[in-house]
């Protein structure tokens, strides 16, 4: 088989003409504001409080600085429950402040946190839960806030995926009592680097702020040890052009997740998710499932098949966080205990999806996933 010319990588960064973006650089050059809450910034708040439907949003200079000011927020402490099948920055996050991770294992439809695992993970010192959405696809947030209510725990969503996710009608982000945003490179809709917290409250949001800011609440008053975490107005200013194309971007990963989906259905072995209900979903990525003993190719053999044939998926999430060196010594990372996530971690493949990906390309892509000898 005839490998494909050009590199094909999981994901390739949704950009704006050019030209389109220049006036924008145009306008920081001339207002010579290169950060601190500028111009950009505030605007590209407004629009995305507007966008997706939330109260509060506090921009940041990426994710994993937006999740470890979230837990500074809310003061969380102690331990927290989270899931070993997720980005590692979800963990690293608790890591930097001080916070154990209380491993829970996912449920097997989506890959989240699964709730039915988590009230035995719950001990004196559980202050918070830390679910994620993985892949976009929502976590049951209706049974995680049951579970919190009773227990007087915080919820923060890492929704690091869920950009413009909605659920039941409404974003996803109004679950939890915090949700963290990225706008990495990789993501649906990106400011080259960039991140966020969703809050439900002007008090929240103004402590958000203090924190991302060094703790400032003016030119000579510091109310908390925050950090310098704050957006610069050019990542800003691109998240104001991207936004104007997000409905164009997610219809054409729509139609490359359709594609995939029909060219793949009767490929035995070959399993992927199902279209979650009750959602609006961002078409993030495309994850499949290599049964080995149905497919004829382990994961591992089909993911080595796949680059040499200049096609580049990523194994997210393999391995599980639990598996690294900073975190298989707890208690809560025995695998005996974490059955479903090492089952999907052991099998997945997420396949290329982005806007500009060809037809012939998914066409070379699902050719040698079928013809798997």
């Amino acid at each position: 088989m005839k490998k494909l010319e050009n590199p094909i990588y999981v994901t390739q960064p949704s950009l704006p003409d050019l030209q389109e973006f220049i006036p924008y650089l145009e306008q920081i050059w001339e207002n010579k504001v290169l950060t601190n809450n500028g111009p950009f910034h505030q605007q590209l708040e407004k629009e995305l409080a507007e966008f997706l439907g939330i109260p509060y949003i506090s921009l940041f200079a990426n994710g994993t600085l937006a999740l470890v000011t979230a837990l500074q927020v809310l003061r969380i402490t102690g331990e927290v429950i989270t899931t070993p099948y997720s980005f590692v920055a979800t963990t690293h996050s608790l890591w930097w402040n001080n916070i154990k991770p209380v491993f829970v294992d996912i449920e097997p439809q989506f890959g989240n946190l699964d709730p039915e695992k988590i009230e035995a993970a719950i001990t004196p010192k559980t202050t918070a839960i830390l679910p994620v959405h993985v892949y976009g696809n929502p976590c049951n947030v209706k049974r995680i806030q049951e579970i919190a209510d009773i227990y007087g725990l915080k919820v923060i969503y890492d929704a690091a995926h869920a950009f413009g996710v909605k659920y039941k009608g409404q974003s996803i982000f109004n679950y939890g009592d915090l949700s963290v945003l990225s706008f990495h490179a990789t993501k649906v809709f990106n400011t080259m680097e960039g991140g966020a917290i969703v809050c439900h409250d002007a008090a929240t949001k103004k402590r958000i702020d203090y924190l991302k800011n060094f703790g400032f609440a003016g030119e000579t008053t510091v109310m908390a040890p925050g950090i310098n975490s704050k957006m610069n107005e050019m990542q800003a200013a691109l998240g104001l052009v991207q936004l104007k194309h997000y409905h164009e971007n997610i219809a054409k990963r729509k139609v490359i997740i359709q594609t995939y989906r029909e060219q793949l259905a009767d490929i035995k072995g070959i399993s992927f998710l199902p279209e979650p209900e009750n959602t609006d979903s961002n078409y993030a990525y495309f994850p499949i499932f290599v049964n080995e003993k149905n497919y004829g190719m382990s994961r591992d053999q089909l993911y080595e098949k796949l680059k040499q044939n200049n096609i580049y998926g990523r194994r997210y999430f393999y391995p599980l966080i639990s598996e690294f060196p900073m975190y298989k010594g707890l208690d809560s990372a025995n695998p005996h205990n974490l059955k479903t996530a090492q089952h999907i971690a052991d099998k997945v493949i997420c396949l290329p999806i982005y806007p500009v990906l060809e037809h012939f390309q998914i066409q070379g892509i699902t050719k040698i996933i079928t013809s798997n000898k």
